[in-house]
């Protein structure tokens, strides 16, 4: 969910949390443990105190597992210490995490790297970065410009997509063949976000948002979300939970008894729905920041969860206790809205990295560190914005281009932005 609230809604509170400014809900104790940091960074650079800058933004790398904003912070903060050399370790870390940025070039604060003689071959490498990569087929193209989606799963029996729409509060059904109907309407007229098909016991799980700011929510709503259970077959409501106001529900995944693990990007929480339950319980202990969508390790006792700044994490779900995977100081894991586990890979779109792309993850036999990486998707056309995924056998789709780019931050469209048509991209991890 990340830029207002999903995928999208997200990114700008990830960016308030980043800059200390004041938020409008309650903060985790992560991101209150990150305002301090950032608050204590940003007086000492003021006063030019560089000793206590420097290990101000270290320890903001460290608090959150190797963020590439964070390391540039920390590059930045060094070449104003005079401290050329360790800002040139942080950016080629920078690099080999696969990002890119124009800091460089335009900020002051790095003009006395821009002088020396390594510069260039940072920038060249920074650069090559940017360098397209596809390994996908277009599957299926949405012809609802208007629609905005957000998450989509797969109807095995029905061999059709179910898809929620941000613009137009409701859930569509999308053949191969492109053909589009609508499933289900949101109860309330608010964005339908997660989504998540439950074949097993013939239900359709999504969740509505009153997302904060948005024009088209009601002020009085701003702040609500709700988890929704809809019936496969004809599409009717069976269920409603809603959830503690001031929350923003808007990812989700489903464990094989029939549980809900969902997120709240906005406040940081992570909550367990019991199949057949009417309370959400939260299971997290304030470690989160913006908790993206989660993923099922086998069992369904433990849970991977995304963190927009923070990385990925395995979340036990019963003793709350929470490990992170390390980075090994090369594997961007920040800026995952959407997050698979197939096999032993982590399937991640990140549309919160530099640039945005769809990559793999390999992982060791434990599944606990992650030994190498793929680009699947990276700087094409396609791929514009894209938000979640679903696996069908071995092969991922997911939507690309959706549209999220082409909206501000109340949710209206900027001025001459033109919605195109999203489309479900296809990839194979055979």
């Amino acid at each position: 969910m990340r830029r207002h609230f999903s995928s999208r809604v997200l990114r700008p509170l990830a960016a308030l949390i980043f800059t200390a400014a004041a938020a409008q809900s309650p903060l985790s104790n992560a991101g209150q443990r990150l305002q301090g940091i950032r608050a204590r960074l940003q007086e000492a650079r003021a006063r030019s105190d560089w000793p206590t800058a420097l290990a101000a933004a270290r320890e903001q790398v460290d608090f959150l597992h190797g963020y590439p904003r964070a390391l540039l912070e920390l590059a930045r903060t060094s070449t104003q210490a005079g401290d050329l050399d360790s800002a040139l370790r942080v950016l080629r870390q920078y690099a080999r995490m696969g990002q890119v940025t124009a800091q460089l070039d335009r900020l002051p604060e790095f003009a006395a790297l821009r002088t020396i003689p390594q510069y260039a071959a940072l920038a060249h490498s920074i650069q090559s970065n940017l360098a397209p990569v596809s390994h996908t087929s277009q599957a299926v193209s949405i012809s609802d410009t208007g629609l905005l989606p957000e998450d989509v799963d797969y109807d095995t029996a029905g061999h059709r997509f179910l898809v929620s729409s941000i613009r137009e509060h409701k859930i569509i059904s999308v053949t191969a063949a492109g053909a589009v109907s609508d499933f289900a309407a949101a109860p309330e007229p608010w964005p339908v976000m997660a989504l998540r098909i439950d074949a097993a016991r013939h239900l359709v799980w999504a969740t509505e948002v009153a997302l904060d700011g948005f024009t088209s929510v009601s002020k009085d709503d701003s702040g609500r979300s709700a988890i929704l259970a809809f019936d496969l077959g004809t599409g009717k409501l069976l269920r409603r939970v809603e959830s503690l106001r001031g929350t923003a529900l808007g990812d989700m995944t489903l464990a094989p008894n029939g549980d809900l693990v969902v997120s709240d990007g906005q406040s940081g929480g992570v909550y367990h729905l019991a199949a057949g339950g009417d309370a959400l319980d939260r299971i997290d202990s304030g470690d989160f920041i913006s908790p993206q969508t989660p993923a099922f390790l086998p069992g369904g006792h433990r849970v991977f969860i995304p963190d927009y700044l923070r990385g990925i994490a395995v979340l036990d779900v019963a003793s709350h206790h929470v490990t992170w995977l390390a980075t090994e100081g090369k594997y961007a894991l920040s800026g995952i809205d959407g997050l698979y586990l197939h096999e032993r890979r982590l399937v991640a779109i990140q549309n919160g990295t530099s640039p945005e792309r769809v990559v793999v993850f390999a992982l060791d036999a434990s599944l606990s560190r992650i030994v190498s990486e793929s680009i699947v998707e990276e700087s094409t056309p396609n791929l514009g914005d894209p938000t979640h995924g679903v696996f069908i056998g071995n092969d991922f789709y997911f939507i690309a281009n959706s549209g999220w780019d082409a909206l501000d931050d109340h949710g209206d469209l900027l001025a001459d932005a033109k919605l195109s048509a999203s489309h479900l991209l296809r990839t194979s991890l055979r």
